[in-house]
């Protein structure tokens, strides 16, 4: 007995994966911004959450730019799987001509929101550098959600790449279908 997994099924299967991953980044960034607020206006010391006290202790303007940065990255993040949701449940996709302007659109909507995650990101990382090197505790960027700034403008840029086929790829098919 052979199972075949066709391409409908694993859309399917994507477009569920898809739905988990963006509820959790949606709440991911409301926790971070609701937890940026509520320690800038109620209580400081709820800047133990992300271990960010000493950098709230040292400046709390330092603390609610790098709140920013991480608040900004999970915000990009969710957007991204928002747009790959959407895709994939208004069947959007279509595997008979992929080359069309929406397909083209979303690829690079995607890169965009890549190179701005990875911008950020990087951002992130000088910033830390620089609050380590003037003695601030800082968590890994790891734990900060902020890691991987080059792997984000790489993909970016692959993004970009695959973006101006697509773009190619729907002029020949207006072409194809003008002179048919």
């Amino acid at each position: 007995m052979e199972i075949k997994i066709g391409t409908p099924q694993i859309l399917k299967i994507l477009n569920i994966l898809s739905w988990i991953i963006f509820v959790g980044l949606c709440v991911e960034a409301g926790m971070y911004i609701f937890n940026g607020i509520y320690t800038i206006t109620i209580n400081s010391y709820n800047a133990r959450f992300l271990g960010l006290i000493d950098l709230y202790n040292y400046n709390p303007s330092h603390y609610i730019q790098e709140i920013c940065f991480i608040s900004i990255v999970a915000i990009l993040k969710a957007i991204m799987f928002y747009l790959i949701v959407k895709m994939l449940h208004e069947k959007k996709l279509n595997m008979q001509q992929p080359f069309t302007p929406e397909t083209g659109q979303f690829i690079s909507y995607l890169s965009y929101l890549a190179f701005g995650i990875g911008l950020f990101s990087y951002w992130a990382f000088k910033f830390n550098s620089w609050l380590t090197l003037k003695g601030v505790k800082l968590p890994s960027l790891e734990l900060l959600n902020l890691e991987g700034h080059s792997i984000w403008i790489f993909m970016a840029i692959v993004m970009f790449v695959i973006g101006q086929v697509f773009k190619r790829g729907i002029e020949m098919q207006s072409e194809i279908d003008l002179t048919i």
